[in-house]
């Protein structure tokens, strides 16, 4: 484990003084005892976590299952699509019409589909192009030479970055479905953390190449990682106060703009990008499949 990491980790579990730092790590502690945030914040966990299997593949695998990371991201793209529109934007609409009407609250409702929508474009806009951590990258790059130090460690820090800042709004969409249904949370977390494993990869292979150091590409994957988890907590802070019917309906539109939008730039494309087209299809049918057979067994 890296230090900073594990200081970090004796630090919070540690007996919390009277400063108001550690009155937040003490409230940090508390939410955790409640069983209805323990298992959103565990999911949200899971699916940032899902970056070091991307840092394992890039050392253990010899090459890339490029046809199955395919068929895997496009299930996930699936998955998030159909549960988006199916059950999450219905779930907004409803509760919003039955407290605003059928006129307003169906207005509301796409105001903030579309609102979510916007909110990770504009993180996406924020985002250097050579930082993008939706460009492919694969195990067999780990065996070329000649790359520059320099160069790569910018490149990996700056994706490193780029994915942390793209991980808090897939951490807010896991751990909000996971508040309101845990078999959601679940299929989330699970096609997130599918889309997080080639991000893994994008992050420990510059940075490895860059430092020589597996220590320090597991860190930054970690790091990376860790942002979901996070972002959901913040965001779970912010809005417990102000928590209410209308207030959920809101953030169940926004969850369902941003796992649209997930789906269609970053799943689909990088789907299409590491398999063949049609490979990936597949994958978006069968992820939208098992996600309609799921609902209807457990409806």
């Amino acid at each position: 484990m890296c230090p900073a990491l594990q200081n970090t980790l004796i630090w919070v579990f540690s007996d919390p003084s009277p400063m108001p730092i550690f009155a937040a790590v003490k409230t940090f502690r508390t939410l955790l005892m409640d069983s209805r945030i323990l298992l959103p914040f565990l999911l949200s966990l899971f699916a940032g976590l899902a970056t070091l299997i991307g840092f394992g593949i890039t050392f253990i695998a010899k090459r890339t299952n490029r046809k199955l990371l395919s068929y895997a991201l496009g299930l996930s793209a699936g998955v998030m699509i159909y549960v988006a529109f199916v059950e999450i934007f219905a779930e907004a609409r409803s509760i919003l019409i039955a407290d605003m009407g059928p006129r307003h609250g169906l207005l509301m409702t796409v105001i903030f589909f579309f609102g979510g929508m916007a909110l990770i474009a504009l993180i996406d806009r924020f985002v250097p192009s050579f930082g993008n951590p939706h460009e492919p990258h694969s195990v067999e790059e780990m065996a070329k030479k000649g790359h520059k130090k320099p160069k790569l460690m910018k490149m990996g820090v700056m994706t490193a970055v780029a994915i942390t800042i793209h991980n808090f709004p897939e951490g807010i969409a896991t751990f909000m479905a996971a508040i309101d249904n845990s078999t959601l949370g679940i299929t989330i977390a699970t096609a997130v953390a599918i889309h997080n494993i080639p991000e893994g990869i994008a992050v420990s292979i510059p940075i490895f190449y860059a430092t020589g150091s597996r220590k320090k590409a597991f860190c930054f994957t970690l790091v990376s990682g860790l942002a979901e988890p996070l972002g959901a907590l913040l965001t779970y802070l912010i809005l417990m106060p102000f928590l209410s019917p209308v207030v959920m309906g809101c953030v169940f539109a926004v969850v369902a703009g941003i796992m649209v939008y997930i789906s269609v730039d970053e799943l689909l494309p990088s789907a299409h990008e590491y398999g063949e087209h049609h490979i990936a299809i597949y994958g978006l049918i069968s992820g939208m499949a098992i996600m309609a057979i799921s609902l209807i067994l457990f409806a």
